[in-house]
């Protein structure tokens, strides 16, 4: 599930091309025991912005008994960032504090999800309040949250997506939008990108198209993968091609208002239809950009073309995303899942689709969900997006990321490792190459290391792609130019570290 806010490209913060010598302290008003991470060389320390936040003293179980524990009941699958992975004890807004004292700049948000900040106080205000009043009671009885939450929802997407399905998390959701498109359609198939994500679900594996999701046993039956329109990785690009101030280092001739990559995959697409999936079909689901993948950014044009394809052989359009980033792409879904972010990490979800949609499903299916819309989630939700608006935090997200994405893209001109910086908003991909003219993927183990200098900085991010190639930004909505500039700093200092072991 991606998190984009309407109207809002991304940008990065450079850093200067001369090595700044710069101090990295503690704040005064955290304390002695509560610390800036300075871990690397002084030439390498970016000064840390401040933080008014003084958290308490971490006082639960000590890191090894936590490794004890994790190796003996949790999931044996490897999921940690880090070498030494971080044991968090607090959030407040941008920021996040491990068990040992070191605070950390939050710049992938709980996997692109915490939205307006870490223990927003107005949000935990409204959960302390609706959590002393009634915490649950299913949908069998009405409560004045769900109500107005979906009153609120309904009011910011256009019509007709005005009937609203509560659910509790992004795979549950389409689970049930793949179910909405095969009820109405009475078909089967169902289109998604070749490095989609979706979910793990036993249905949405079938549209999940990332190898390390992907297993030897049979499941999501019906989906047929498609290629996706990466202008950057893919077979065709250019240097005009995205809606973002940062295009690709690749050349075309195309003029501003055609794009002859664009036309390249809308006929790949024609040919997939005609040849791998049945003249009728159910639907097709899309990121407004891949999440997942690394932040892949379609042609200008594509998915408007693909939505026509679709619908001529009877399919529904699904948009997997947040608020609404299918409007930068002048289209207008048949459904919109979300997650994530609707709720600052408070597990919840929705599918919004038309009337017409949500009564193919009620004369199949008598739908039921026993804690989607229960009344602490949508009193979080609707406390959610007030903050959103009395805040303007798309407006700042547009600010803000748009800054830090020109910022960024810098990089490239100095970096030949840095192959490709994109984004819209406040979701930003920098994705990694052994060398500009190959694009091949930088190594993994080169990755992890740039990874782990970024974190010794003080400053945490994602990682995505089919390589693992991909730095993924996506910080909370409430962040400033100030912590915009200490992360393209920090950046930049790990990629001269890292220059610099090469050259060993």
């Amino acid at each position: 599930m991606t998190l984009v806010w309407r109207h809002l490209p991304r940008p990065l913060c450079l850093v200067t091309s001369t090595l700044r010598i710069l101090e990295m302290r503690p704040f005064l008003s955290l304390g002695a025991s509560w610390k800036s991470v300075t871990k690397l060389g002084l030439h390498t320390r970016p000064k840390m912005p401040p933080c008014d936040f003084t958290p308490e003293k971490y006082q639960s179980l000590g890191y090894n008994r936590v490794l004890e524990i994790h190796k003996k009941h949790l999931s044996p699958v490897v999921t940690a960032f880090f070498q030494k992975p971080l044991l968090l004890h607090q959030g407040h807004m941008e920021w996040l504090f491990d068990a040992e004292g070191n605070r950390y700049l939050d710049f992938f948000s709980g996997i692109v999800t915490v939205s307006v900040g870490h223990c927003h106080p107005k949000v935990n205000a409204v959960a302390q309040k609706q959590l002393g009043r009634l915490w649950h009671t299913s949908a069998i009885f009405f409560h004045a949250p769900i109500h107005e939450y979906a009153e609120k929802l309904a009011a910011l997407l256009p019509e007709p997506l005005k009937v609203i399905f509560l659910v509790n998390s992004g795979s549950e959701a389409n689970d049930l939008a793949m179910l909405m498109a095969r009820a109405h359609s009475n078909n089967i198939e169902i289109i998604s990108f070749r490095g989609a994500y979706h979910g793990c679900s036993p249905y949405t594996l079938g549209l999940t198209n990332v190898g390390t999701y992907k297993m030897e046993l049979p499941g999501g039956i019906g989906c047929q993968p498609t290629m996706c329109p990466d202008v950057f990785r893919g077979p065709w690009g250019g240097s005009h091609c995205r809606d973002s101030p940062v295009q690709t280092i690749r050349k075309c001739s195309c003029a501003p208002d055609c794009c002859q990559a664009k036309d390249l995959y809308i006929e790949q697409f024609k040919d997939m239809l005609n040849t791998s999936v049945a003249k009728s079909i159910a639907g097709f689901f899309a990121e407004p950009i891949q999440g997942v993948n690394g932040v892949v950014q379609y042609p200008k044009g594509f998915l408007k073309e693909a939505f026509e394809l679709v619908r001529a052989r009877g399919g529904v359009c699904i948009a997997d995303e947040h608020f609404w980033g299918f409007q930068t792409h002048d289209v207008l879904p048949d459904i919109v899942t979300m997650a994530k972010g609707i709720g600052n990490g408070f597990p919840m979800a929705a599918v919004v689709t038309t009337p017409e949609i949500a009564k193919s499903l009620a004369k199949r299916l008598q739908h039921f969900n026993t804690f989607g819309g229960n009344p602490l989630a949508c009193a979080v939700g609707s406390a959610v997006l007030e903050v959103i608006k009395e805040e303007n935090l798309q407006g700042n997200s547009q600010e803000v990321g748009t800054y830090m994405l020109l910022k960024f893209a810098k990089l490239k001109d100095e970096f030949e490792i840095v192959g490709d910086v994109r984004g819209k908003g406040l979701m930003i991909g920098i994705e990694m190459v052994q060398d500009k003219k190959s694009r091949q993927p930088l190594p993994q183990e080169e990755v992890n290391k740039i990874h782990e200098d970024c974190k010794n900085m003080g400053l945490l991010v994602g990682k995505g792609g089919i390589f693992a190639q991909t730095f993924r930004i996506a910080p909370p909505m409430c962040i400033t130019k100030l912590e915009a500039d200490f992360a393209v700093e920090v950046f930049h200092s790990a990629l001269t570290q890292h220059m610099e072991r090469r050259a060993k």
